[in-house]
């Protein structure tokens, strides 16, 4: 029997619901979906929509939003991967109504999702991360704190909210190792060098006091004694960037891409870095050794033996 939604509102919640206790998403996508639906419901309820309703869409009211995204004159057009993700949240909403009963086919099928060409994250030195680190005013406990964080961003290739969401409890500083709740609540354990030990364990000396309960077993705190927000560490590695004279565009990822690219150039194994970055399919791991590959290449650019006869 379908279940009766009375409003937007009721739909998106549903929806919400769906994805956390179902798909089991983590809270950005969940987020980043349920806000792709609100705007293309906002989006139906307007004069562009026709006033089309969420349980009458059909194929060609969502080739036609995705036309408005794309070729715009309200703003800048999105990206083929913002496109991508949009779709495969209409895709996901839909799937649920027809679970639901609500539907009887999902409007997306047949819809091409578009083809994205490979990302190719920037990536930082040895020795700008060595730069961004020792630019790290250590003098007060924000700062021993802020370098824990970066270690951790570099020398465990760890995301923001596993860093923001780490507790003291998934920490072991006498075995090395952290434990690490990713992507769609998956475990995972992390080696852990001297550098980010003792960074970590330099930091719990100066720990505030926590504000609440809640805040007992949460490693990073702000100075209210409560957790530090991602908008903080983005906000912290830009400073530290800037300081540290680094002029190209990095955020917190860029620590965990050069940790990946470096322990490649070094000779890990891709199977080993997989199961360290937490990904569920080689093929994602792969980009850095493209992103290697630029090393080589021009290594054998330099003493290609044609080099002298073909302009290389």
């Amino acid at each position: 029997m379908a279940t009766l939604y009375n409003s937007t509102e009721e739909y998106i919640k549903g929806f919400r619901t769906y994805l956390r206790l179902e798909r089991g998403m983590s809270l950005n996508t969940y987020n980043s979906y349920s806000s792709d639906v609100k705007e293309f419901a906002s989006w139906l309820d307007s004069e562009s929509g026709s006033g089309v309703t969420l349980e009458k869409t059909a194929g060609e009211n969502i080739r036609q939003y995705l036309g408005t995204r794309i070729d715009t004159n309200e703003g800048p057009a999105i990206t083929s991967r913002t496109q991508a993700r949009i779709l495969s949240s209409l895709r996901s909403f839909f799937g649920w109504l027809q679970i639901d009963g609500v539907i009887a086919e999902n409007p997306c099928d047949g819809i091409d999702t578009p083809k994205i060409g490979r990302y190719l994250p920037s990536v930082l030195s040895i020795d700008e991360v060595n730069d961004i680190m020792n630019s790290v005013d250590q003098s007060k406990w924000g700062g021993v704190r802020d370098r824990a964080i970066l270690e951790l961003l570099y020398g465990c290739g760890l995301r923001v909210t596993e860093v923001s969401d780490m507790k003291i409890s998934n920490i072991y500083l006498q075995e090395k190792f952290v434990r690490v709740v990713g992507k769609g609540n998956k475990e995972r354990v992390v080696p852990m060098g001297d550098p980010a030990a003792e960074a970590v364990t330099a930091y719990l000396a100066v720990r505030p006091e926590p504000a609440d309960a809640k805040s007992e077993d949460i490693l990073f705190l702000n100075k209210s004694g409560k957790k530090l927000s991602r908008i903080s560490v983005f906000n912290m590695v830009k400073k530290q960037s800037m300081l540290a004279g680094i002029t190209k565009e990095i955020s917190p990822h860029t620590f965990r891409h050069s940790f990946a690219t470096h322990l490649i150039e070094g000779g890990a194994d891709l199977r080993v870095v997989q199961e360290m970055l937490g990904h569920e399919s080689i093929l994602t791991t792969e980009i850095y050794t493209h992103l290697d590959s630029t090393t080589w290449q021009n290594d054998i650019l330099e003493h290609h033996p044609r080099k002298d006869d073909s302009g290389i």
